[in-house]
């Protein structure tokens, strides 16, 4: 590893460039770049917290790579060092292994198989690194099989798990970990980061983040993909449109369409492909021939498919709700005359005149509990349909 010094001028090395998409996160981004630079810093396991959309996972790939490339650089040259970062960002190297899951949860058998990977030594570097993106969703079963991996890792093995929260993590898992938390990045930050990355013009790609409130991912599409903005501009129509007890049901069976056709079209053709590469590994041509046995996982990949299917849809409600809820902000905004930017500029007349037409920040207040209310019910397995028709129902003007 290169010599202890810090990260006092680590933002002038080359290794900079590793780090130019965690944007407004200089306080965490220092910590991880000591534990590189300092062994006296470094932990074999490091849990990386912050709200959806702070750049957890890609913070996390940039350590991993920033510490792959340091291990190599004395010994091969800065040349070789830059390679393996950079193969490392692409998900190419054979030392970095980063997991994320649209399941539900990270199964026991997935979690021994990480621990398995643990016990190899490095293939090409000084580290093997294991992301796990979404270890909120390691249960407590999995998490017992993680636990003794991460007390008695290999003197070479580094853990990095991302979760929104600690309190999201197992207990057991999180007190064993180093804490670095993330926070929500400024919207001009994300904004500048969508300019450079994606050429799109400043005043699309602040207009974006705003939108987004700073989660960058949705921020990436709200820029680049009209038919997201379209979607967005619907949901925000609901505040607007929604008169009477009619209209309410009428948007909630509209929202609830939307988001199960776009969780069916994602899901059909990975699907597909799922099952065919089961079949080939287990050797089965067809489902009319097959043994108990192999039918039985076929069974489990189509329930977790099933699963996987219905967390999209609510996935995609929540963050139409989401999107509600910043539209009913910026009308409380508005009524109580705060200094503070709209989220939805593009929305700002609407939002005007809803503020203009509601009997005050008590019925906003009462909206926006609503909306919530129905993100804890999808979060409970209500059925969908019915929770968004209560918040429709609970968004139409009273008289």
């Amino acid at each position: 590893m290169s010599a202890p010094g810090g990260v006092v001028d680590a933002l002038d090395e080359p290794d900079a460039a590793i780090w130019s998409d965690v944007v407004g996160q200089d306080a965490a981004v220092a910590v991880l770049r000591r534990a590189v630079a300092d062994p006296a810093a470094m932990t074999h396991a490091w849990l990386v917290t912050g709200p959806p959309g702070s750049g957890r996972s890609v913070a996390a790939r940039a350590f991993a790579a920033e510490l792959i490339a340091d291990s190599v650089r004395d010994r091969q040259g800065p040349d070789v060092a830059d390679a393996a970062a950079a193969r490392v960002l692409r998900g190419t190297h054979p030392d970095a292994t980063v997991v994320a899951t649209d399941k539900t949860v990270i199964t026991v058998a997935e979690v021994r198989e990480l621990v398995t990977l643990a016990q190899r030594a490095p293939a090409e570097s000084g580290w093997r690194v294991i992301v796990v993106e979404d270890a909120d969703r390691i249960v407590e079963r999995s998490a017992n099989a993680l636990l003794k991996a991460i007390e008695e890792p290999p003197p070479r093995t580094v853990w990095v798990l991302c979760a929104p929260s600690e309190q999201d993590v197992i207990t057991t898992i999180r007190s064993r970990c180093r804490h670095v938390a993330l926070r929500v990045p400024p919207a001009q930050a994300v904004a500048d980061l969508l300019v450079r990355r994606h050429a799109v013009s400043q005043d699309r790609a602040l207009t974006a983040a705003l939108a987004a409130q700073s989660h960058i991912g949705l921020a990436t599409r709200l820029a680049l993909d009209e038919s997201v903005r379209e979607r967005r501009a619907r949901a925000l129509e609901i505040a607007t449109s929604v008169r009477g007890v009619g209209d309410a049901v009428i948007a909630a069976g509209e929202l609830v369409e939307v988001a199960t056709a776009q969780a069916t079209a994602a899901a059909t053709e990975r699907d597909a492909a799922e099952k065919a590469e089961l079949l080939r590994a287990l050797g089965a041509d067809g489902e009319g021939t097959l043994p108990p046995s192999v039918r039985a996982q076929i069974r489990q990949l189509e329930d977790d498919q099933k699963r996987r299917s219905r967390r999209a849809v609510v996935d995609g409600l929540d963050r139409a709700m989401t999107d509600l809820l910043s539209f009913y902000r910026d009308v409380l905004a508005v009524q109580v005359g705060a200094d503070v930017p709209l989220v939805n500029t593009e929305q700002a007349a609407d939002v005007r005149s809803v503020a203009a037409a509601s009997s005050g920040p008590e019925q906003t207040l009462r909206r926006m509990d609503a909306i919530q209310t129905a993100r804890t019910r999808l979060a409970g397995n209500v059925a969908p349909l019915l929770a968004v028709e209560a918040m429709t129902v609970s968004l139409r003007p009273q008289g």
